[in-house]
Order: structure tokens, then sequence, then C-alpha cells
């Protein structure tokens, strides 16, 4: 990878491509997301965000469909107000035969919906044939796995990367696995039903005739499973979509609803709260909000407090949820390699092969300076809005340990100011709300070094 930019901050995201180059689609549900092309497809480019991703390592780096030998056109791309479903429709190019155009273009609409339901990606393919005579379908879906941690994916190199397990194949599919430095197995389980004509080491092959008029239907599930855990249970894309539609409406109505007189309003109110519930995750303490996908869909001390605050007045479960976590990974001893101190909050914590293996320090990091405080700011404002009591008697003994770490590592000096400086190499150069490796420097221009009052 020659692209690949060696800078002070070794977290750098390269910037690869122009986002205008082609717009991209997003899904997520928990621990899962995808990102793909306004046909549906994934295409394996490093480093590059596109994929379906699952706790931190790219389970599918390739998902390509072709029409016979060529690419189908795009009618329209539309991604559900709910962010729960993703639509494209596609259709048939002018097919040639001697020089002719026996089948012209837009006999065939395709229409390939998908959504994520616990770690499985759900497409289902519908093809409906506007012709009067009968249409050979041959659909190829070119699949492949390169089990990339996201930090991979982003452009970090490794001098060493686990194997590659034997791709298994059956009638209805394949499975690629993978075997990480971590020893953990890692497999991306692909199935498809009916099932299709051939299955190979790389794709799929799906051949048949549809009527004049008729159509027909293919669903394909992609899962991501990690052993030694149990494989997932295999739903029907209907069963899943019900699942997860009845799953998000429970999770919607928690919200208190607005209305007003005014439409646009109305529209721009629920495209907030569709976008909010789509980062939103359920963890062992409750509901929280990641920061951002691709690359941030993670908890982050800081922004999940803020998100919470922010959404204290419409929803105070999440605010719950948020002071839980935070507290259940508050620093207990002080790590240098991961800038924690006893009391300190998350700053983010992150799953994958290079967190596991220590390869990258954000398996649980803190360097933040003000997460802590705002860890305590939150649970005065939980408390007022909600009045549970029961709730801050188990935080209690948190909140008294985020207080003992401003006043013993946070302001070392006694001067009033919480103050940063890594410990970490390899951690956070600045570790503010602008935590971006040049931040903050002096009036002349010139990098401010640590340690830094904020």
């Amino acid at each position: 990878m020659s692209d690949v930019i060696r800078r002070k901050d070794q977290y750098y995201i390269l910037a690869s491509s122009s986002l205008a180059d082609g717009r991209t689609e997003v899904l997520k549900h928990g621990e899962t997301f995808a990102v793909f092309d306004r046909y549906g497809d994934i295409h394996q480019v490093l480093p590059g965000p596109q994929g379906l991703y699952h706790e931190g390592t790219r389970f599918l780096s390739r998902f390509e469909l072709s029409l016979g030998a060529q690419r189908p056109l795009l009618l329209s791309t539309m991604v559900k107000e709910d962010n729960a479903l993703v639509r494209v429709d596609l259709t048939n190019p002018d097919l040639m035969r001697d020089g002719q155009i026996p089948v012209p273009r837009g006999t065939l609409h395709l229409c390939r919906t998908r959504f994520l339901w616990q770690g499985t990606c759900y497409e289902r393919i519908l093809a409906h044939n506007y012709g009067v005579r009968k249409f050979p379908l041959l659909l190829t879906i070119a699949i492949d796995s390169d089990f990339a941690d996201l930090f991979e994916a982003r452009g970090r190199q490794r001098p060493r990367r686990g194997w590659r397990l034997n791709t298994i194949r059956s009638k209805t599919g394949l499975v690629l696995g993978y075997k990480g430095l971590d020893e953990t197995i890692r497999r991306t389980s692909v199935r498809c039903s009916p099932a299709p004509k051939r299955v190979t080491s790389d794709g799929i092959k799906i051949e048949a005739t549809v009527p004049p008029h008729g159509d027909m239907t293919w669903e394909i599930s992609v899962s991501c499973e990690i052993k030694p855990r149990r494989s997932r249970v295999f739903l029907s894309y209907d069963r899943a979509h019900r699942e997860a539609s009845r799953t998000l409406q429970k999770a919607r109505a928690s919200n208190a609803h607005v209305y007003t007189s005014n439409e646009q309003f109305n529209h721009w109110l629920n495209r907030s709260i569709a976008d909010l519930h789509m980062l939103i995750s359920e963890t062992s303490q409750g509901l929280y909000p990641y920061a951002g996908v691709p690359w941030f869909s993670v908890p982050f001390g800081r922004d999940g407090i803020i998100t919470a605050l922010q959404m204290l007045w419409m929803n105070p479960a999440l605010a719950r949820g948020v002071l839980g976590f935070l507290a259940a990974t508050q620093a207990t001893e002080s790590r240098p390699e991961q800038d924690a101190e006893v009391g300190k909050i998350l700053h983010e914590t992150r799953q994958g092969e290079m967190a596991a293996l220590g390869e990258i320090p954000f398996g649980k990091y803190y360097g933040s300076v003000d997460a802590t405080p705002l860890f305590i700011v939150l649970a005065g404002a939980y408390y007022e809005r909600s009045g549970d009591r029961d709730f801050l008697k188990v935080l209690w003994p948190h909140v008294q340990r985020a207080l003992q770490w401003i006043d013993q590592y946070g302001d070392p000096t006694g001067m009033g100011f919480t103050t940063y400086a890594r410990r970490s190499v390899s951690g956070l150069v600045h570790q503010g709300w602008k935590d971006s490796h040049d931040s903050v420097f002096h009036a002349d221009g010139t990098a401010a070094d640590a340690p830094i009052a904020l």
C-alpha cells in the first residue's frame, strides 16, 4: 500500500478518494454495519470503507452483482426514512446478439432490498419480466472477504496477519474463514434460497427463466460468526424483517413524540430521530449511541455523554444506559499504555483483532480529558430529570471516583484547570473535543506541547 501516509497522528484516515466520486449507502444494527455503493454492491478496495463489518472486522469485502457478463443499469436507490432498509432498483442494459438487440433495456426489473439484523445481512432479489417473451436470467454474485481489521480498512499497515481458512461450499452457499493472530476464528456464512445453480469458491451463480410478466425471488443471508461463540440461528428474510421492525417500533415508542403544524419541521425532526436510532446499540448496561459510521461505530465517552444530555428531555433511558456503560468501564488502575488512571472515564472501546493484540491502544482507551467531568454533569442532570434515586445509589461510588480523578490526575498543579498529556506512546496527542493531531496550536500556528489545560 504505497498510498499509506505516515503522519504524526498515526491513526490518520487516508483521503483515498473524493466523497463526491460515488455516493455510498449505510446500514447499521448493533455491532454490525454495512457500507455499499448505490447499486447495492461492495467493491474490494483497500483502503476504503465499503464492506460488511461486525465487531471491528470486515466480514465481507466483495459482493458484486452481474447480469450476464454486464453490470445492470441503476434506476434508483432509496433508504427508508427509519434507516432500517435499503432498496435498489436495477434493469438490464440493451442485450446484443449478432449486431441486433433481441432484449431491449428495461425489459427486466431487479429489485434488491437489504437490512441488518443480529449480525446478519439479509437481502431479497426480485426479478420481474416486463417483456412478452421468456427472459433467460443469469445472475452472478462475486463474494470475498479480506477479514481486515477496521484500522486496516482505514489504511493502517500490519507486519503480520492471520491466515485464511479453506472455503467451504455447499448446495446453498459458502463459508469463508479466517484465523487471526488472536487465535479467534471468524467466518462469513453465505446462504441463498432457493439454492443457486452453481456455487464456486468466489461466489454464486443463479440461472432461471423468468416467464413473461412474471417474477422470481431469491433470498440471500450473509452472517458474521466469531468462534468459539455459538453459530447464529438462520432466519428467513420475512421473519428477520418482522423481528427487526418490531424491535425498532418498540425503541421509537420510548421517545417523547413531537408534532407541529409545520410538515417540513416534522420531517426534519423525524429524520434526526431516525439517524440517532440507527446509531444506538444495546449494551449489557442499556442503550448507547455510537459515535458514527463507518470508522467510529463504537462507544465513545464524550460523544455518548453529550448525545445523552441533548436527548435527556426526550428519552432519559438513553442517559441511564450511557452512565451505566461508562461506570462499568471506568478505570480501576493506572495503565500508561491506555492513558488510564483510577476513576477516569472511557474515551473509546473497540473490538477486533488489532485491539485484542494491543496493536492499537483502543481496546479500552482513556485518552479524554473532559469525559470524566462530563460524566458527573450527566449523572446530575439525569437525576434531576428522572428522580431515579435507586440508580443514583448504584452510580454514586463511580461519581466519587470521577471527582477524585479530577483533583488527583486532572488538575495535578491545583490551578483549577483540567490538563492532559498522553502517557501512551501510541495514544492521542490531543485529548479534548478537538482531538486531531493538529487541532491545538499557538497564535503563530506552531503546535502546542503538552501538558495542555482545556
